[in-house]
């Protein structure tokens, strides 16, 4: 019978590919990058093939070192948070956590963000919400909060569904006896409308059909901005139509300053997420972050979705 493979030498093998050389494995683990050389040396002696393809500036995997790094390296992250997991057991959650969201953001997290740190007092909490998106996962981020509409791309990382936030198209009163009511969404075409490119990264409007099928409808746009909250200023000047959460903008319907402009299809709504990298995986602490803010948001009406799906942002 075939010997079994030392899961810390596969370890030592995964830093190797992750860190994209032997001398950042050798950082990352905290070893001499000799030791790093041999472990890996010695695993694909055992194997009987080439793992790596070395050269002065490059790293290449082989063949058999993609499917071992393919096969081994979710186990490896599995088997990590669940010594994590099992550890917390018996002792409070406590570390850091370092997240990101856009500036609109805690209007509905800000309460569960200070509710959590006070569940939890072995928590730091660092929250910025001058830097935003998935590109700063590559950083040090453990947790990127993001608001995102319609079909998504497929990504290495791993998006949870927080929240799915109705949406509405609105326009100023202004606007609207300008232009008329438009009842369909193809009439939007030749209107002027308001572009989210943090939500529709500059494609067209997206709404959904009865079978819950997307249909983007392309749109003109002079006004391009990168938040919810300027898109409903945006919309209450009488600048353009716009697509937006019906939550942030409750009040200017109810004082008439916006009105919602009824179409025949339904905008597609907004979802919460919260990405973070499948490299890194997800520590107990961000999984229990993630949990409150999921079930905070379901109960003040939000509804919440899937708990966990591989993002296609």
């Amino acid at each position: 019978m075939r010997d079994a493979l030392d899961l810390n030498t596969v370890r030592v093998y995964t830093a190797v590919v992750d860190e994209q050389s032997f001398a950042g494995a050798s950082r990352f683990l905290g070893m001499p990058s000799s030791n790093v050389s041999r472990y890996v040396a010695s695993l694909e002696k055992k194997l009987g093939t080439r793992l790596l393809e070395r050269s002065t500036r490059h790293l290449r995997m082989t063949e058999a070192g993609r499917l071992l790094y393919e096969r081994a390296k979710p186990l490896l992250d599995a088997l990590l948070v669940t010594q994590e997991e099992l550890g917390e057991v018996q002792r409070e959650l406590h570390g850091r956590v370092k997240m990101c969201m856009p500036g609109e953001a805690p209007r509905l997290l800000a309460p569960i963000l200070a509710e959590f740190c006070s569940l939890h007092p072995g928590i730091d909490l660092e929250c910025d919400t001058r830097i935003t998106g998935l590109e700063v996962l590559r950083e040090d981020i453990d947790l990127s909060i993001i608001f995102h509409r319609g079909h998504q791309e497929d990504s290495a990382l791993i998006t949870r569904t927080l929240a799915t936030l109705p949406s509405i198209v609105v326009a100023s009163p202004s606007l609207l006896a300008k232009t008329g009511v438009p009842r369909h969404v193809r009439e939007l075409k030749s209107l002027p409308c308001i572009t989210t490119l943090s939500a529709l990264k500059g494609q067209p409007w997206q709404f959904q059909d009865v079978s819950g099928q997307i249909i983007k409808v392309p749109v003109r746009s002079r006004y391009r901005v990168n938040s919810g909250e300027l898109a409903v200023a945006g919309a209450r000047q009488g600048i353009g139509f716009a697509i937006v959460a019906a939550y942030p903008c409750q009040e200017d319907l109810d004082m008439g300053r916006l009105l919602e402009v009824p179409l025949d299809l339904c905008p597609a709504p907004l979802q919460l997420l919260g990405a973070y990298s499948h490299r890194h995986s997800v520590t107990a602490r961000v999984r229990a972050l993630l949990d409150l803010i999921q079930k905070r948001l379901a109960e003040s009406g939000h509804q919440s979705m899937h708990p966990v799906i591989r993002t296609q942002v």
